[in-house]
């Protein structure tokens, strides 16, 4: 169990006990609204629901407050639904999954009494695709330079911190660093892991999964984090900032309001490896100034989320 899940007593779904269900999550894509509406939600009276894709279907008694924190509209129905489902044949095959799906998102997001959006990205996902209104809240950044960190034998490399996925789209950074022959450091595995190890060259290290300690000494070294992705909001953005280190982030997404354009980053546009390589090149030759860029990290302070949340609920409540 993850150290932060101590604090919380755990109640899983029949979902818990179907074969591969906590390894291939995704094969049971059908089943996950059904999974959470047979949970119960008896003497609560407010519940957040903390959600990318089937908690906001959880049935709650009358009279008892239900706060949707969205990550994103589901991804691989709406927003996403490109990048997942890619082939003729396969989007043909899924169709009446698809639309199945969709039905039974947009009828389970009407259920919550509030929506909170964890980024203006997302808020604009909610209405589009929910027809909601959303307030803002960006989430808490917990890692902190004050914590005595791992250090790495070497400095000024670009580092990525991320799950190794398709629509992360790592394989521009590291099709560009085997170009420039700049050092890049990736953190993080996933499904793609195995692929992008083929493709890098020298100057590209993975180092799997690491510790806090260890993400701390990595941030902390670095020339500065590369972004790729068209994301929801970024949160190894936010980290790298933390630390005063600069970004280069793709011009989509989550990006453009946590990354401050030639203040505490600097972004390409199109995701494409021409467009990166350029921008590499420019920012090697500038220069950025670390306490501005954690300064611009401080938005995302736990306190800052804990004020808001505490103000939404009770707002919420006064409103039943």
């Amino acid at each position: 169990k993850a150290k932060w899940a101590k604090v919380f007593t755990v109640k899983t779904s029949f979902l818990q006990r179907l074969p591969f269900a906590s390894s291939f999550h995704e094969l049971y894509a059908p089943l996950m609204p059904f999974a959470f509406e047979n949970l119960s939600f008896k003497k609560f009276d407010v519940i957040i629901s903390v959600t990318s894709e089937s908690a906001k279907n959880i049935r709650v008694p009358e009279g008892t407050i239900h706060i949707c924190y969205c990550l994103t509209p589901t991804r691989y129905l709406w927003s996403g639904y490109g990048q997942y489902f890619k082939t003729f044949w396969f989007r043909l095959l899924t169709i009446p999954l698809v639309a199945y799906l969709r039905k039974k998102d947009l009828s389970a997001s009407q259920r919550p009494d509030v929506f909170v959006a964890i980024s203006k990205e997302v808020q604009r996902r909610i209405k589009k695709y929910y027809h909601r209104e959303s307030g803002v809240i960006y989430p808490p950044i917990a890692i902190s330079p004050k914590e005595r960190g791992f250090i790495p034998l070497d400095s000024g490399y670009f580092l990525i911190v991320s799950r190794l996925v398709p629509y992360k789209k790592i394989d521009l950074a590291i099709k560009v660093c085997n170009q420039l022959k700049y050092p890049l450091k990736i953190i993080g595995t996933g499904s793609e892991e195995r692929l992008l190890r083929k493709m890098a060259g020298p100057t590209v290290q993975f180092l799997g999964t690491l510790t806090d300690q260890e993400l701390v000494g990595y941030y902390r070294n670095c020339r500065a984090l590369l972004f790729c992705a068209e994301e929801d909001l970024g949160l190894s953005v936010i980290e790298a900032q933390r630390f005063g280190k600069p970004v280069v982030a793709y011009k989509r997404g989550g990006a453009l309001e946590t990354v401050v354009n030639g203040k505490t980053g600097m972004f390409f546009y199109p995701q494409s490896v021409n467009a990166l390589a350029k921008i590499l090149i420019k920012f090697n030759k500038k220069k950025f100034n670390s306490r501005t860029i954690e300064k611009n990290s401080s938005r995302f302070s736990e306190k800052q989320f804990t004020r808001e949340i505490k103000k939404v609920i009770i707002d919420s409540i006064r409103r039943k």
